[in-house]
């Protein structure tokens, strides 16, 4: 049985996700005369970008997080199922989910990524992910909760080990995690913690190509590794944490690092699911697509954003970066091309055009790469807080987080330093 979702003469589009991509084209496809429905496992729309800064405790989980009944309130053609999909059977154009079967005339898979542990079983246990706000939740709590034992602790060695951070992955978001910990290192947690020496406390970064922000210019990467020794970080480019058991991280180079915290943004895959032959998917975990976003072998099935592995694009033969930019675009084409395959018109191929990347590695210390232009430092900080504060959905959320840094900014504090744990394990 559907999930109470109206029969009309409208073609009905099935977007399976509401992250960058299945949001983008949602929006666009909303003034259309067809029947949307929306499918997430969640109630809101995360911003991604931004989850270091919850782990970090210098934002509110709701900041960054926007309800999706608000966004369409008032779009009557638009139904929203909170669920998990277990399978698609194209062959009955009907997808199955935990609330019943839904039916499609048009199915857009926008799951997005999951966290790519390269199949280490300890890793998995041990090391701490950071793809989803609930996971950043997790990972503050589990800092802040290890300060608190490092106070009771028995011996200098636990101690050491409580306090000591590996992040593992040397892109955006372990620049931006391993900057903020050495700020918090050296601005707040002195402050919270006073019968604690600070001295012991070692933040690594392990990146295993020769240099962070590989995927950033060579300008940025430099400055980007500069920035994080001046705050402090061990930087331990062309090496990989091989395994750890919890209580130590073990490199490479068979050194063992006493740490308790692992956290881990060292690669993703995208969200497979069930109903497609093993050859659709491709390198990553990724669906093969054709130019137009179609499946491999599918007229009315499409792939956007991180889980979409686009073929014929010179530039990325590897597929699109996996960021909000190539899902958006790929959104809001594909809502052109679905009303063209209904009226039986020419499809127009994606292409994508690069608006640049940045990172920020701490106060007044940030990177921006443009496509005309290549700049480093404090403007640089200025460029990147503007960007993320005007992509973030709701002005009430755009004030929030305005007022949070600039409140951090003239204080050098956080005040959402909580360890708040639900009563009943959170599924991410």
């Amino acid at each position: 049985m559907e999930p109470n979702i109206p029969d009309t003469s409208q073609k009905r589009i099935v977007i399976v996700g509401a992250g960058f991509g299945g949001l983008a084209l949602a929006q666009k496809l909303e003034k259309n005369d067809v029947q949307i429905v929306l499918i997430d496992k969640n109630n809101y729309h995360q911003f991604q970008p931004l989850f270091y800064q919850v782990a970090m405790a210098g934002l509110e989980p709701s900041s960054i997080s926007f309800p999706l009944r608000k966004i369409f309130q008032k779009k009557k053609n638009i139904h929203i199922r909170i669920t998990s999909v277990t399978r698609v059977v194209p062959s009955e154009q009907k997808i199955e989910t935990e609330l019943g079967d839904v039916h499609y005339d048009y199915l857009v898979l926008a799951m997005g990524a999951g966290t790519n542990f390269f199949g280490m079983q300890n890793m998995i246990n041990n090391a701490i992910p950071m793809k989803s706000v609930s996971e950043a939740i997790y990972l503050r709590n589990r800092v802040l909760q290890n300060f608190e034992d490092a106070l009771t602790a028995e011996d200098a060695e636990t101690r050491e080990g409580l306090m000591n951070m590996v992040v593992v992955g040397g892109g955006p978001t372990g620049v931006e995690v391993s900057g903020t910990l050495a700020e918090m290192k050296k601005m707040i947690l002195p402050k919270d913690y006073p019968e604690l020496d600070f001295n012991m406390m070692k933040i690594y970064l392990f990146e295993s190509s020769p240099h962070v922000l590989e995927v950033m210019s060579d300008e940025a990467s430099v400055k980007g590794k500069e920035y994080l020794e001046r705050l402090g970080v061990i930087v331990r480019a062309g090496e990989r944490i091989v395994d750890f058991d919890g209580q130590f991280a073990y490199t490479s180079n068979n050194e063992k690092i006493r740490t308790h915290n692992v956290v881990w943004a060292a690669g993703v895959k995208g969200n497979t699911i069930e109903g497609f032959a093993p050859e659709v998917y491709g390198r990553g975990g990724r669906m093969k697509v054709n130019q137009f976003n179609q499946v491999e072998g599918y007229q009315n099935i499409f792939a956007v954003g991180d889980i979409a592995l686009m073929s014929g694009d010179e530039k990325f033969p590897n597929g699109h970066p996996q960021v909000a930019q190539p899902a958006i675009q790929q959104g809001k084409l594909l809502a052109k091309n679905i009303m063209n395959l209904m009226k039986g018109e020419d499809l127009k191929p994606f292409s994508y055009k690069d608006l640049g990347s940045m990172a920020t590695v701490g106060r007044n210390l940030a990177v921006v790469d443009l496509p005309f232009w290549k700049f480093q430092g404090a403007f640089a900080w200025y460029v990147w807080m503007f960007v993320h504060l005007m992509s973030i959905l709701g002005v009430k959320n755009k004030v929030m987080v305005f007022i949070n840094w600039v409140w951090s900014y003239i204080t050098y504090d956080q005040s959402l330093r909580l360890i708040i744990r639900p009563k009943t394990k959170v599924s991410n």
